[in-house]
């Protein structure tokens, strides 16, 4: 029985017997495909528990069910598994990743949107974290800029009052006020601190800091945005 190009689509064969079976296959790789969802792209153990039509990319490494099938899309089919072969340029939305991938002929790359005949490309992320605002002058988060990220900006909202303070600034250290200064501290207010892109080489966490009196609480919505680069292939 012959496959279609792109997306292995089983094709009925002439005078073929029960050919609902080919077509209703068919019809489920269709539904896990198009508008490709991908639960993971670096879960390497298959789930227990799954629902029909779930879709994941099986990375370098799968067991189980998966072993051997790396690089493939692994697709829930009838309580199974079924496996598809992504062509290159393939796009899906990463659940557990929150982003969109592009596959680049041998891995899904979060949040590509170039990638060279020898896979160098461009991709651009953001992440996101809730951080306590805990008593004193100034918070400091986890390092939630990524080493060699190119930083467009900062954006946050305030889903707890921030208290003790009247007003805040966001940055770095050595930059407190990069990404935001003369902020509001009730609930909902918002920052939106588009800045000049800046490469951090190491990890870095963001500042937080009262511009007046010390912070007695409060919690912060974050996002950074930026972009990195993937180099090319070797030999």
């Amino acid at each position: 029985m012959a496959d279609t190009q792109q997306l292995n689509l089983p094709l009925l064969s002439a005078s073929q017997a029960q050919k609902h079976v080919t077509v209703n296959e068919a019809l489920i790789r269709l539904d896990g495909m198009v508008q490709l969802r991908l639960q993971s792209v670096t879960d390497t153990i298959p789930p227990a528990v799954f629902s029909e039509a779930d879709a994941y990319g099986v990375p370098a490494g799968a067991t189980g069910l998966w072993a051997g099938q790396e690089g493939r899309i692994a697709i829930a089919v009838n309580g199974g598994w079924d496996f598809i072969d992504p062509r290159i340029g393939f796009q899906a939305y990463v659940i557990d990743a929150g982003a969109a991938a592009i596959f680049d002929g041998m891995d899904w790359r979060i949040g590509g949107l170039t990638f060279t005949p020898n896979r160098a490309g461009l991709n651009v992320s953001s992440v996101e974290i809730d951080q306590p605002i805990t008593s004193g002058s100034s918070v400091t988060t986890a390092p939630i800029i990524p080493e060699r990220a190119i930083v467009f900006g900062v954006t946050g909202v305030i889903t707890a009052a921030i208290t003790g303070a009247s007003a805040w600034r966001i940055g770095v250290t050595g930059e407190d006020q990069r990404y935001g200064s003369g902020l509001s501290t009730g609930v909902g207010s918002w920052l939106s601190g588009p800045s000049t892109p800046l490469v951090y080489w190491a990890p870095t966490p963001l500042v937080i800091s009262s511009e007046d009196n010390d912070f007695s609480g409060g919690n912060l919505r974050l996002a950074v945005h930026f972009a990195t680069l993937s180099i090319p292939a070797g030999p």
